[in-house]
């Protein structure tokens, strides 16, 4: 699936991170807790190097606690990269950043140098709200919709830290088509640039295998039907998606389905997990190294060029006579 998000505004962010991330001491990636691996930038990564990390598992109210404690455990597997849990129900758990950056900078004298913090995300991942608690004021603008954050600022967070707030940055690839669909569902990517409908199958189609007993109690299912096709067309009858005629409307229960997901109405619902991502990892190394196979014999055969069995024949008496003549001029040469 093909979608294009990658505007002139987030190319120059990019640029300034790039730019200033020599200056700072710490990182902070801000993710979406219900698709760690989605919302993560890949393009930050590179660019981080070994530069200590903090990423923040935002929205942690809206995602599952148990596979959340495992994706911790999975991002600080890596080196330099600390993990916290945050909401913005719960101002108290955004305050711990501050102390974790401390300890993260305890060497530098602080006495003498402020310590300096980037923080990056995703639009829409819930960035700006943070920045605001941990400014214990309004700094930066928020709002439901992405990319609210254009241009980079410095903002002093007292006690020794300024943060560098930077626009959240989208990526032009994704590799992982998943991904696309997880951003979508969580509400990172707009609606306008997606079906509704596109991404409502994705969505009731995991959750009919992840979360079967929350479909159920939410749209009142004694079962649960086998494809998303069925779910969709049962949840609508309960909900009243029905147009003249007694058709489904399957656009209007797509859209039901999106909000009450991400609005938190069905529950607590992570999209991915440490070990489906490691699955799919896999299964994209597979395609693309089969995918440089097949274009390596695709030049090898236009190298070869088509040849029919006379063709070859010929190609190869011709290739006879050169080397006969070749033996030929370096015995003469003696």
């Amino acid at each position: 699936m093909a979608l294009q998000w990658f505007p002139g505004h987030m190319h120059k962010a990019l640029k300034e991170i790039k730019e200033s991330l020599s200056q700072v001491d710490v990182l902070i990636e801000v993710l979406d807790a219900r698709i760690p691996f989605s919302s993560e930038n890949p393009e930050i990564a590179k660019l981080r190097g070994d530069k200590p990390c903090i990423k923040i598992l935002n929205k942690y109210d809206l995602a599952d606690p148990e596979i959340t404690a495992q994706w911790q455990a999975h991002l600080e597997s890596e080196r330099g990269v600390k993990t916290l849990t945050t909401s913005s129900d719960n101002p108290a758990s955004s305050k711990q950043v501050m102390g974790l950056i401390k300890t993260i900078c305890a060497h530098k004298d602080v006495q003498h140098k402020v310590i300096k913090a980037m923080i990056t995300g995703i639009p829409n991942v819930g960035k700006s709200t943070l920045i605001n608690i941990l400014a214990d004021r309004i700094i930066a603008k928020t709002g439901n919709e992405p990319a609210v954050t254009k241009s980079q600022q410095r903002i002093n967070l007292g006690d020794g830290i300024v943060l560098f707030d930077t626009p959240g940055v989208l990526w032009p690839k994704l590799e992982n088509p998943n991904s696309i669909y997880r951003l979508a569902s969580s509400g990172a990517v707009k609606n306008t640039a997606m079906e509704y409908d596109d991404v409502g199958f994705y969505a009731a189609d995991y959750l009919i295998k992840a979360y079967p007993d929350v479909l159920k109690a939410n749209y009142k299912l004694e079962d649960i039907p086998d494809t998303e096709i069925e779910f969709l067309e049962a949840a609508a009858k309960k909900r009243g998606a029905i147009m003249t005629g007694g058709r489904v409307n399957l656009h209007k229960i797509c859209e039901v389905l999106l909000n009450e997901l991400q609005s938190g109405k069905l529950g607590r619902i992570t999209l991915e997990t440490p070990e489906m991502i490691e699955v799919e990892k896999r299964e994209i190394a597979e395609a693309a190294a089969k995918k440089a196979a097949d274009n390596a014999k695709r030049k090898q055969r236009f190298k070869d060029g088509s040849l029919t069995p006379d063709k070859q024949a010929r190609k190869e008496k011709r290739n006879e006579k050169r080397e006969a003549q070749s033996k030929r001029m370096k015995k003469n040469a003696k």
